[in-house]
């Protein structure tokens, strides 16, 4: 039991959340997207998403300003998390544009607003769940997904939402975070997506 909850926590880790969006987006989309277009796109998520923060943890932890990569102590998350709303601003400016992927944009616009919300949060000693942060705003982007493109995806809404359950579940046995850091945590991923929708749906 342990190993499979460990797993369902890096599996559904706050840095692979993007991608799994993008991925759900590239797959789902009936509009004609070239496929090296896709594959440039996602390379280049992978790059700013993934393997730049995975560079900014090390030297963050090699300076001492955190030290762990679960970023336990709510004070410790301020940087890192300030680090990603940058990050994210740089894939709707460069990478994801408003006019070719409109849903994609205001996917990755909520992903800054929870990030943004999450640091605001973190003023009060409150450390939200990133990884209900993330999961909620994915599962909520494929509702969305599923209503603007007329496409039956009640399979894979089913499994993100099972998902959130077992990240939940995760956090909890290993004490990471209370119920009250999971809900909110949740609410901070899926209000967002929620409220751009109206730009896009």
């Amino acid at each position: 039991m342990n190993f499979l909850l460990k797993s369902i926590s890096y599996i559904f880790h706050p840095l692979l959340m993007p991608i799994a969006g993008s991925v759900i987006y590239f797959v789902t989309a009936p509009r004609f997207i070239p496929k090296n277009i896709v594959q440039a796109k996602i390379l280049g998520l992978v790059v700013v998403t993934i393997l730049i923060p995975i560079v900014l943890y090390f030297l963050l932890r090699t300076m001492g300003l955190i030290t762990s990569i679960h970023l336990e102590d709510v004070k410790q998350r301020k940087i890192p998390l300030l680090l990603q709303s940058l990050l994210l601003l740089l894939v709707i400016k460069m990478i994801i544009d408003v006019y070719n992927y409109p849903e994609l944009y205001f996917f990755f616009l909520g992903a800054l607003l929870s990030s943004l919300s999450a640091i605001f949060i973190v003023f009060f000693d409150i450390k939200a769940s990133l990884h209900m942060m993330g999961s909620g705003a994915v599962t909520m982007f494929t509702i969305a997904l599923s209503i603007h493109f007329e496409m039956n995806l009640i399979l894979l809404i089913a499994a993100m939402i099972a998902a959130n359950g077992l990240v939940a579940t995760s956090r909890l046995h290993f004490k990471a975070h209370t119920n009250l850091e999971l809900i909110l945590g949740f609410l901070v991923g899926v209000i967002p997506q929620l409220t751009l929708v109206n730009f896009w749906l």
